[in-house]
């Protein structure tokens, strides 16, 4: 259980700076009380992890041998995709694509709205981060990762993860984004991927 609540932790914390959804968060902090934000995104990506641990479970009406090869590969994958990212970007690389897509789904879902309520504001974060976090990176991380390691651990990892990547965004985002480099943590998520790979092939001896 251990092993796979800091899989997740660390997976999760780390590919989740700079993810749309830390910018949504980031976004909605500065137009809305903080603790609101916070609560709404920590929901959605609460329940987020929960439906990918559940997905991850139903691997255990296959062979275990193909699922951790399948494990492997995804992991391998991710990793040697997001080193190559890495390594292609500018040095200077930001995000800002990533925060140009959160803006826009902020400004599309709030252009009609003339007052907000505490509710209003719970669920707009509830909603926008659900969605952006649907078919995400993280998210087939996380299967993968409950696939392969104690579920349960995974899910206290991750939602612990999102939790401080959350926490960070609502608080210090605007001065986190602008110190960290997109290229080097793309190329430490990258090796991340690359170790857990390893380690579940190291298990299959």
């Amino acid at each position: 259980m251990l092993n796979g609540l800091t899989a997740g932790l660390l997976l999760i914390a780390l590919s989740e700076l700079g993810d749309k959804s830390f910018f949504i968060s980031m976004i909605l902090a500065t137009r809305h009380p903080r603790r609101w934000i916070f609560i709404g995104v920590t929901v959605a990506l609460s329940l987020m992890t929960v439906l990918s641990v559940l997905l991850g479970q139903v691997t255990v009406f296959f062979p275990q041998h193909y699922v951790r090869w399948l494990a492997i590969a995804l992991f391998l994958g991710f990793g040697f995709k997001m080193l190559y990212d890495g390594v292609k970007m500018a040095r200077s690389a930001s995000w800002l694509a990533e925060q140009k897509e959160a803006a826009e789904a902020v400004q599309s879902h709030e252009k009609k709205a003339t007052s907000f309520s505490t509710m209003s504001i719970l669920l707009e974060a509830f909603l926008l981060t659900f969605f952006a976090e649907w078919g995400d990176r993280t998210q087939i991380a996380t299967i993968t990762l409950a696939a392969a390691k104690h579920p349960l651990g995974v899910a206290l990892g991750a939602t612990l993860g999102h939790g401080m990547a959350t926490a960070i965004a609502v608080i210090s985002g605007n001065l986190i984004s602008g110190r960290l480099s997109e290229r080097w943590l793309t190329i430490a998520g990258g090796c991340l991927f690359l170790v857990f790979g390893a380690l579940v092939a190291w298990e299959m001896r």
